[in-house]
């Protein structure tokens, strides 16, 4: 969008209002505060894997613009759990988040901004106007281009003020892990757990507490060698003895920023970098050679005989992969990279962050995070649901399966006699799944985010994440809980009965244009749950407008919609243009009524001229 265009557009940006602030010292920020600066607001969800890479997306953009871009982290949870202040402030810890942050439970600014999904960054001018908005990944050359504009445009009208910002660094807490993540028990029987804030991995005694050796430096990087760097790396699968021998490496971790898996040599703490390129999937191949196939967030591994292989959590584009470390190759083992919750065969499936593996016999057990679901998967690649009813559900409840609920789980552990253990994250509890009984327990509550659990000696050691420690909850027994049932309260959009028009808006940033020399440079996929919510317009196309009729008899349901643009270099003397390309998935509740709006615009990138 050109300046010319921003000036049209011009909307006075909403206050700030909330229940508190992070990262302030203390202080209260309103608007005014930050006049002369430009202002991006960022609204996110700790939950939220794809917040997690804006989050990560903007420090280049924060560290270019220091003396005159605030970045202001309106959270806005998904979660009941992510509502307390407590949690939020140690997400904004675990994720080194350097800017202030408004703390909004109630969704105030969210719904005076007319967010629709998470992330989604709007970008305010130094005059108190809003001039840009964008949702989903994948924006960071065209935030800098039009921050540039931005500061040049009101430099030269001298109402830029440069000068430091409102953050204020919390003061640092030091304990000997820092939110780790997850643990293996090796076969010298150690702990192995990976230390995720500290970018490091930990060898523990069987204690739990006495550190044996770390491996990493500490810092952020992807360094291989015997002075290994990681970025907060998760997931570590152990390989069947006669694969570490024909390998050289004897565990796989997923190094979750960096998108990579890393091999490490247990005998040596030497590291390789095994699969990935350092970059995150945007779209493209996901099968061919390991180290040639970009990863998106690999977030749990686990050796899966079935599939003689690795099986990847693929939890940034909801899919599962499998990894060969013989053949050094990378597949896709399930998923289409539609969020949501759909069993059947695997190349249909639909996941939601996937989080944590566990592997037992001819079924690949997993949690999907987003949906609070247990899952599994079988050696004939049919998935099904034990536990979860969708994107929006979730809560603490025992009983029959089909009736049970969990609150963002990110971890599963198969128990003896076949029953799983669930590490109920957001509950803070572990919950148990028996199959033969088709019934769900609690073992243990008040367990500070349980992200993983490993059983030994028949005792069950918990990785719990928040307490920055490894815990042993578990006491004989079980115990019922009848609690209640949640559903996300993030309002549903309203939208007309019958015909309704979906309008995806995109705007290539100056300088770039969508190119269509090579194919059609955008794509839409929309489907819906219930499936018999749309009458006409599911599928997939190229056009980022979609005519859709809404089946008779329905007032409420949730569009998943999935959108892609590529923008490239807008000159005919570039033999080969850059393309980028901007993607953001959807998952609409709508809410139908009989005169609703007829068009229902979701923001990509620009602002939404058609309203």
């Amino acid at each position: 969008m050109t300046t010319a265009q921003r000036r049209r557009a011009r909307v006075r940006a909403p206050e700030l209002v909330g229940r508190g602030w992070l990262n302030t010292g203390g202080r209260d920020i309103r608007l005014a505060d930050l006049r002369g600066k430009v202002v991006l607001l960022d609204f996110w969800s700790f939950c939220c894997i794809n917040c997690l890479h804006v989050l990560d997306e903007l420090r280049p953009l924060e560290a270019e613009f220091a003396d005159v871009l605030v970045t202001v982290g309106v959270h806005s949870p998904k979660f009941a759990h992510e509502a307390e202040p407590a949690a939020l402030e140690a997400a904004v810890e675990r994720y080194e988040v350097e800017h202030p942050v408004l703390d909004d439970p109630e969704l105030t600014t969210w719904q005076n901004y007319a967010v629709k999904a998470w992330p989604t960054l709007v970008l305010v001018d130094p005059e108190g106007y809003v001039v840009h908005v964008a949702s989903g990944e994948g924006h960071l050359d065209a935030l800098r281009q039009i921050v540039s504009e931005i500061v040049a445009e009101h430099d030269a009208k001298g109402t830029l003020h440069r000068g430091d910002g409102p953050y204020v660094a919390p003061p640092p807490r030091e304990t000997e892990l820092r939110f780790p993540a997850k643990a293996v028990l090796t076969p010298n029987h150690t702990l192995l757990v990976s230390d995720s804030a500290h970018h490091s991995l930990v060898e523990l005694d069987l204690d739990g507490e006495t550190v044996l050796r770390r491996i990493g430096t500490g810092e952020r990087g992807r360094r291989d060698g015997l002075e290994p760097t990681f970025s907060e790396p998760a997931g570590i699968a152990l390989l069947p003895a006669d694969v570490a021998a024909g390998v050289g490496y004897h565990a796989v971790v997923a190094d979750t920023v960096n998108h990579l898996l890393r091999g490490l040599n247990l005998d040596t703490g030497e590291v390789t970098t095994v699969a990935g390129t350092g970059e995150q999937w945007r779209d493209g191949d996901t099968d061919g050679p390991a180290e040639a196939v970009d990863l998106t967030s690999p977030w749990d591994v686990a050796w899966w005989e079935p599939a003689g292989g690795v099986a990847i959590a693929m939890a940034g584009n909801h899919t599962l992969g499998l990894f060969r470390p013989r053949e050094r190759r990378v597949e896709r083992l399930a998923g289409t990279t539609v969020e949501g919750l759909h069993d059947g065969p695997a190349a249909e499936a639909f996941f939601a962050q996937t989080s944590g593996l566990a592997a037992d016999g001819d079924r690949l057990w997993l949690v999907d995070s987003e949906t609070s679901a247990l899952r599994w998967l079988d050696a004939d690649r049919t998935v099904h649901t034990a536990i979860g009813k969708g994107l929006f559900d979730f809560g603490h409840r025992d009983g029959p399966a089909d009736q049970a609920l969990l609150q963002h789980p990110l971890g599963v552990t198969v128990l003896p006699g076949g029953q799983v253990a669930v590490a109920d994250t957001y509950n803070g509890a572990i919950r148990r799944y028996d199959p033969a009984t088709g019934e769900v327990s609690t073992l243990a509550t008040d367990v500070a985010e349980p992200s993983d659990a490993v059983l030994v000696d028949g005792e069950l050691v918990v990785v719990a994440s928040a307490a920055h420690r490894l815990e042993r909850p578990v006491a004989p027994g079980a115990k019922l809980v009848s609690g209640e049932a949640h559903q996300v309260r993030r309002p549903p959009s309203v939208i007309a009965s019958g015909d309704v028009e979906i309008a995806v808006v995109f705007t290539p940033p100056t300088g770039q244009k969508l190119d269509d020399r090579f194919g059609p440079s955008t794509r839409l996929e929309i489907t819906s749950s219930p499936p018999e919510l749309l009458a006409e317009g599911a599928g997939v196309g190229t056009d980022l407008v979609r005519a859709l009729r809404v089946a008779e008899g329905f007032t409420e349901g949730v569009l998943h919609i999935v959108a892609q643009a590529a923008s490239c270099t807008d000159d005919p003397s570039v033999e080969h243009p850059v393309c980028k390309l901007a993607r953001q998935d959807w998952g609409v509740p709508v809410r139908v009524v009989e005169d609703g709006p007829r068009r229902l615009p979701l923001m990509m990138g620009g602002l939404d001229e058609g309203i």
